[in-house]
C-alpha cells in the first residue's frame, strides 16, 4: 500500500493501542510517522515496531496534558500533511470520586492538546493547499457510561469540534473527520477491566465481540487517505454495531 508516500504525519497518544496501530498503519502506506506520547520507552518501542517493517518513523516525548509541551510538540514537528489527535487520559471512576486535578487533566489531555494541536497546525495545512486531522472520540460521546462522564464529555465536545473544523478549514482544502470507537482490547482498558467484563458488554452488540486497535486504526487510514477525499465534518462509528438502537 503506497496512499501515504510523500506525507508526513503526526499521531498523539502512538506509544501503544489504538494510537500504536493507527502509527503503524500510516507508515504501511508510506507516510513517514512522527510518535508522540509521554511514555519514551514505548515511543521507542512503537518506532522499533515501524522501522523493523521498512518504515519511517521517529518518537517526540511530550506530555499533552501540558499546555507548554502541547506548543513545543507544534514547534518541533512543523508542517505535517495528516494530524491524528488520538491521545486520551480515562480514569474510570464514579463522578463523585473524581479529583479537580484528575478532571483537569482529561480535560487537558483528550481536548485541549487537539484543540492547540489543530490550532497550530490546520493554519499550515491550509497554507500548503490541504491536509487532513482525525480525532477518536468514543461511544462515550454518545451512549450513557456510569463511570465516564468527564471523559464521555470531552469526546462528544471533540465531535462538536470536528464539525467545527471542517467547516472552518474545509474551504482551504483541509478535510477534518472522527472516528467513534466502541469498545477496543487495548492494555490501557484491560488495566482497568477485567477481560471478562469485556466480553460481557461487548456480547449484545450485533457484531458481539470486542474491537481491535487495528480495526480501529483502518478506519483512520481510510479517512487520512485520498479513499476518503469526499468525506469532511463526519463521525464514522466503529463500534460493533454497540449504539445502533
Amino acid at each position: 500500500m503506497t496512499e501515504l508516500v510523500g506525507k508526513k504525519a503526526l499521531v498523539t497518544g502512538a506509544t501503544s493501542g489504538i494510537g500504536r496501530a493507527i502509527a503503524q498503519s500510516f507508515a504501511k502506506a508510506g507516510a513517514e510517522v512522527i510518535v508522540t506520547g509521554r511514555r519514551a520507552e514505548q515511543g521507542k518501542e512503537t518506532v522499533e515496531l515501524i522501522t523493523g517493517a521498512g518504515g519511517v518513523a521517529t518518537f517526540v516525548q511530550a506530555d499533552l496534558a501540558e499546555m507548554a509541551e502541547v506548543e513545543r510538540l507544534a514547534e518541533v514537528v512543523g508542517e505535517v500533511d495528516i494530524l491524528a489527535n488520538n491521545a486520551g487520559y480515562y480514569p474510570m471512576v464514579p463522578t463523585a470520586a473524581l479529583t479537580p486535578d484528575e478532571y483537569q487533566r482529561i480535560y487537558d489531555v483528550n481536548l485541549r492538546s487537539a484543540y492547540f494541536l489543530t490550532a497550530a497546525i490546520a493554519p499550515r495545512m491550509a497554507a500548503n493547499g490541504g491536509g487532513v486531522i482525525v480525532n477518536t472520540s468514543s461511544i462515550g460521546a454518545r451512549i450513557g457510561m456510569p463511570v465516564a462522564a468527564a471523559y464521555s464529555g470531552t469526546k462528544a465536545a471533540l465531535e462538536s469540534m470536528t464539525r467545527s473544523w471542517a467547516v472552518e478549514f474545509g474551504p482551504s482544502g483541509v478535510r477534518v473527520n472522527a472516528v467513534c470507537a466502541g469498545g477496543v482490547r487495548t492494555e490501557a482498558l484491560l488495566a482497568m477491566v477485567p477481560e471478562e467484563f469485556l466480553q460481557a458488554s461487548s456480547a449484545p452488540a450485533p457484531l458481539g465481540r470486542v474491537g481491535t486497535p487495528e480495526e480501529i486504526a483502518e478506519v483512520v487510514l481510510f479517512l487520512a487517505s485520498p479513499r476518503s477525499s469526499f468525506v469532511t465534518g463526519a463521525v464514522i462509528v466503529a463500534d460493533g454495531g454497540y449504539s445502533v438502537p
